[in-house]
Formats: C-alpha cells, sequence, structure tokens
C-alpha cells in the first residue's frame, strides 16, 4: 500500500474507509445483523481487477470488500460473534478490515446503575451478560447505535459511533459520526486477532 510507512497517512486512509463502510451500511437503513468488510489497497484490487479500475479511481488508498453474510445467529456483542472473529483468518493481500454493528447505548448514569444490580450475577458470566444485555434493551433512556470498529493489521485504528436519528430527522442529512477513544477495545482486539488466525486450505 502506498505510504504504509507514513502513520499519518495510513490513518487518513483508515477514516476514509470507515466513513465509507458506515454510508454503505447506512443506506440499508436500521435493523441490520453485524457486518464484516476486509479492507484491501486499491492498488492491490485494481491491478487483480482492471476492469474496476474506473470504479476504483477515487484516489481511495484503501477499498473495502464486504464480505458474506455472517452466521444468523450472530447479533452484535454477542458470544457467537466474539467466536466468529477468533476463527476468521484473511487471504494474503488484506491488509485491514472493519466491522459495523448495532449496539444499545446508555448514560453514565445507567451504566452505573447498571454495573450495581449486576454484582449478585458476576459468579456465572453467561447470566450476568444476559441480564446486562436484557436490562440494557429495555432501559428507558436506551438509545440505539451503530459502531464501526476499522484497524490495520499492525497499523492504527479507528472507532465511530453513529446514534440512530429521531424519527422525525431529515432522512437526508449527512450522517453523523462520533469519534471516541478506547471505544469498544475488546472488539478492536478481536479484529487484530483475526491476522493471526492462519486461513485454512
Amino acid at each position: 500500500m502506498d505510504h504504509e510507512n507514513d502513520p499519518e497517512e495510513l490513518g487518513a486512509a483508515l477514516a476514509r474507509c470507515a466513513h465509507e463502510v458506515a454510508d454503505f451500511v447506512d443506506a440499508e437503513g436500521w435493523g441490520q445483523p453485524p457486518q464484516l468488510f476486509a479492507l484491501v489497497p486499491t492498488s492491490v484490487l485494481a491491478a487483480a481487477e482492471p476492469g474496476l479500475l474506473e470504479e476504483l479511481a477515487d484516489g481511495s488508498a484503501l477499498t473495502p470488500i464486504q464480505q458474506h453474510s455472517l452466521p444468523d445467529d450472530i447479533k452484535g456483542g454477542s458470544p457467537a460473534l466474539d467466536e466468529f472473529l477468533a476463527t476468521t483468518s484473511w487471504p494474503e493481500g488484506v491488509v485491514g478490515c472493519a466491522l459495523v454493528q448495532e449496539i444499545v447505548v446508555l448514560p453514565p448514569a445507567a451504566e452505573s446503575a447498571l454495573d450495581e444490580a449486576l454484582v449478585p450475577l458476576l459468579a456465572n458470566s453467561d447470566a450476568a451478560d444476559e441480564a446486562a444485555r436484557l436490562a440494557a434493551r429495555t432501559h428507558p433512556d436506551r438509545k440505539d447505535g451503530r459502531l464501526i470498529a476499522a484497524v490495520i493489521k499492525d497499523g492504527p485504528t479507528l472507532t465511530l459511533l453513529q446514534l440512530q436519528p429521531d424519527d422525525d430527522a431529515d432522512p437526508f442529512a449527512p450522517i453523523e459520526l462520533l469519534l471516541y477513544d478506547n471505544l469498544a477495545p475488546n472488539v478492536v482486539h478481536a479484529l487484530y486477532t483475526t491476522f493471526d488466525n492462519v486461513e485454512e486450505d
């Protein structure tokens, strides 16, 4: 990939790619399952598929490629998603990946109260996990959101949050993506781990 040794250029390419992924998923509306994308250097893709050259000629250093649908039992933040990522590997040429999943966002005060309520269940991690999901889904102050996490192998990461607009919001307004440091570190780690897995023949 061009500029692969320049952290600033690489970070800019990752950000552009993550926004492209967010726009692509948003066009399909809400209520979608998690989606995984391979990030491939545009130059490599153009060399392999010359017929795509015109479509790829937008100056992007990276091109996201949507992967096949994930299994039906995989939902955002579920143990099944963790297991799926733990067995995911990439062919040569893929330099990064991005995961988009819908999540429930709670205000800090609600999260603190939820943590206290779950203390008696912590001895059983599965029970605590399920109780936390149910409490979050039914909380009156909940907001639906979309997490976009993207990583470059041995490189930078980017995590963005999109909150679902209110019903009366302008449907043609550009989507708003919020940038947070250290958002969803477990997801970022799981995405990095996919590059340690050996692809089966």
